[in-house]
């Protein structure tokens, strides 16, 4: 990857703390290209206007701008029709809207949804309360001691009442890729649906659910490159036909009576109110962007830099890294000895490094790695490996500053 990728992120071209600025939590969000900052600042300064409404020129330019996002999401995740894609706020309302959408109807009690322990809170919570309030049985496909999990072991956990499968297509903590396709057709022979998280995995590889025969695929714009607060569900036709809103009010209905009211056809009958306008402008141009430089290639980029990372990581003696060597993606999570991990976080902000301290939003997973917290380095397209030489010198002396400060 080249300097002049780099170069087109502003924020990272400024000094923090007295030192120049590494970025290595985008996992938690990425940074904005200046195309993207730039697209959302022109559709407010020259095209604004509520958009399916209005048959003035703004409304029009609006509406071919919201619904040309939609099309390149459907075209960039390889669904069939931009009727499978709902523009939502992020992953995390994507994925609670299955739940309480497509949920209540197709688990009853008995039944069983089946998810991981290393999910991230928001593909965990939703199914945990479905299985409360239906008094379904969550169960859980086992983790391998190095964090994997196996086809066999998902064989051996979905059965013939198993009604939903959910899991992430990659863990946001343990750095590996999950065989969604194969889970897939275990689901699938035993008539349950599958639902992907999907925040981890579009930003860094060709992702194609049809491929994956996945049934839902939810993702998040800011991870992406993209703006804050704008995500898409792409669900399979069949199944978004059955589904009710939970959301009611403008832009959705097609005719409201006294007494009852019909909904508009997909995906709109799910996009109440006045929608995320300038949020699927950014959402866009962040696919415009990416597919620019390619999505292998950024791919080729991360697991080059991640290898380079563990390698450099397990010079520093006492540091201790979490999931299977040979990353799959950009992304190390480790502790340094006994030293807690925000104040490790602390330390290298000191010194312009930011990093993410904490449970990753995966309770259930620190549990099962018998920790509290953790540290996480997360790479995307626009590191180096001078940021990851950056890091480790940080971190050596972080350690030596608490040796001493203990001693």
């Amino acid at each position: 990857m080249n300097a002049s990728i780099r170069e087109q992120f502003p924020i990272l071209n400024q000094n923090v703390n007295g030192h120049p600025l590494v970025y290595l939590d985008s996992a938690a969000t990425s940074q904005k290209p200046r195309q993207v900052i730039e697209a959302i600042k022109a559709y407010y300064e020259h095209d604004n206007s509520n958009v399916h409404r209005g048959v003035h020129t703004l409304g029009s330019r609006a509406t071919d701008a919201y619904e040309g996002a939609r099309e390149k999401v459907a075209r960039f995740i390889g669904a069939k029709s931009t009727k499978e894609i709902v523009f939502t706020r992020g992953t995390t309302t994507a994925l609670n809207l299955v739940a309480s959408s497509y949920g209540p109807s197709a688990v009853g009690e008995g039944d069983e949804i089946v998810v991981t322990q290393m999910e991230h809170h928001s593909n965990f919570i939703p199914w945990q309360q479905l299985a409360k309030r239906t008094g379904a049985t969550l169960k859980f496909i086992p983790l391998q001691k190095d964090g994997r999990i196996t086809v066999e072991d998902a064989e051996a956990t979905i059965t013939d009442r198993t009604k939903i499968v959910a899991i992430a297509y990659v863990s946001n903590v343990m750095g590996v890729t999950h065989p969604v396709k194969e889970i897939a057709a275990i689901a699938h022979r035993h008539g349950a649906v599958i639902v992907v998280d999907g925040a981890q995995s579009t930003p860094h590889m060709k992702v194609d659910v049809q491929d994956l025969d996945c049934d839902f695929y939810a993702l998040s714009a800011h991870k992406m490159c993209g703006p804050t607060g704008i995500g898409a569900l792409y669900g399979r036709r069949a199944l978004l036909e059955k589904m009710e809103p939970v959301e009611f009010g403008g832009e959705m209905i097609d005719d409201v009576g006294l007494y009852d009211s019909t909904w508009k056809e997909l995906p709109w009958k799910f996009e109440g109110g006045t929608p995320i306008i300038a949020g699927a402008v950014g959402l866009g141009a962040a696919i415009d962007f990416l597919e620019e430089i390619g999505m292998d290639e950024i791919h080729r980029h991360e697991i080059k830099l991640a290898a380079y990372a563990e390698q450099r990581l397990s010079e520093v003696e006492g540091l201790t890294i979490f999931g299977p060597r040979g990353r799959e993606v950009g992304l190390v999570t480790f502790n340094l000895g006994d030293v807690h991990p925000h104040d490790v976080a602390t330390v290298l902000d000191s010194e312009g490094i930011a990093i993410r301290a904490g449970h990753h939003c995966c309770q259930p997973l620190m549990r099962w790695l018998e920790v509290s917290s953790t540290a996480r380095a997360s790479l995307y397209l626009y590191n180096t490996e001078e940021d990851i030489d950056r890091l480790v010198s940080a971190l050596i002396r972080t350690k030596e500053y608490f040796a001493d400060a203990i001693g």
